[in-house]
């Protein structure tokens, strides 16, 4: 791996994570506007340590090794950089497993918004997949059933690494739906819920997020450090967002569809890589490079036209 494939995914992976987050960093900014500023500081600082090393730092790691449990914990840490051929070998049969795995979560995470969460429509489509909400459990039926019955033709791990992924999915989605209920009941009961509720319930919302960005880094490179890098980077910048940014980062309507297109497409670069569909390192960080700087663009546009 050359320094420029190295700065490209990293900047990919920042970039990702960064746009990705933009839901969290809402979240977490209403939740803090009702804390106090002791708890407030406390949060953004040693959660800030907690999201970055534990979350995004730690996780990437236990999954590469979970996958491979033959490289043992350093080999996991350091195998995309090592010259070892048992370690390159360990890494090429393991990966199919957790590619597909990723790209099953991350397309369904782009089924459901597509199908049924409320959004500002920017593709022409994107309404009259909203009205038919109703087949979005039949669709990802379908297509798990279908991903599964060809992977098991190459290898029964990967099928049960697309059942797998279905499952982070549906458990993801389950905590993000009761997100949304608890940060109602903090809204409307202020009061009545301590800042330590708070904070530990900034965490869970952190940690069930950050799952979409750690999974998704995988389409841009299996290497454990780079993932804690970019994605370390990423998490920094969210955190900035949330203190400084969000009411003007909130006014950029179509951001979230940006990280859902790039989503869907990383998802679909995952799978392909699982089949054995071989996608060059450069092509993912500028795919999501030019999704996300087409949807920005376009939030800029509606901006001005609004403002106009």
């Amino acid at each position: 791996m050359d320094v420029f494939s190295i700065i490209l995914i990293v900047f990919g992976l920042i970039l990702f994570e960064t746009v990705s987050s933009v839901d969290n960093a809402i979240i977490n900014a209403q939740v803090l506007s009702t804390m106090g500023e002791k708890a407030k500081k406390w949060f953004l600082s040693w959660g800030l340590l907690f999201a970055v090393f534990v979350i995004r730092g730690v996780l990437p790691w236990l999954i590469v090794w979970a996958v491979s449990p033959s490289l043992g914990p350093i080999g996991s840490l350091t195998a995309t950089f090592s010259g070892d051929p048992k370690v390159t070998e360990a890494i090429e049969s393991s990966a199919p497993i957790l590619l597909i795995a990723g790209g099953i979560f991350m397309i369904f995470l782009f089924l459901y918004w597509l199908f049924l969460e409320e959004k500002y429509y920017g593709l022409g489509g994107e309404r009259f997949f909203h009205s038919k909400g109703v087949w979005f459990y039949a669709i990802v039926s379908v297509l798990l059933s279908l991903i599964v019955w060809f992977a098991l033709r190459v290898n029964p791990m990967m099928a049960f690494g697309a059942v797998v992924g279905s499952t982070l999915f549906f458990l993801t989605h389950g905590f993000k739906e009761n997100a949304e209920k608890v940060e109602k009941q903090i809204e409307k009961k202020t009061g009545s819920i301590t800042d330590t509720s708070k904070i530990f319930y900034l965490m869970v919302i952190d940690s069930t997020f950050s799952l979409d960005g750690v999974l998704g880094a995988f389409a841009f490179t299996l290497s454990v450090p780079l993932i804690l890098l970019g994605n370390g980077i990423g998490a920094i910048v969210v955190r900035q967002i949330t203190v400084s940014n969000i009411d003007r980062i909130k006014k950029y309507v179509f951001l979230k569809n940006g990280a859902m297109y790039s989503i869907l497409f990383l998802g679909v670069i995952m799978v392909l890589n699982s089949f054995g569909y071989h996608i060059p390192e450069w092509f993912t960080p500028i795919v999501t490079a030019i999704v996300i700087g087409y949807f920005f663009i376009k939030s800029r546009s509606e901006l001005k036209r609004i403002v106009a």
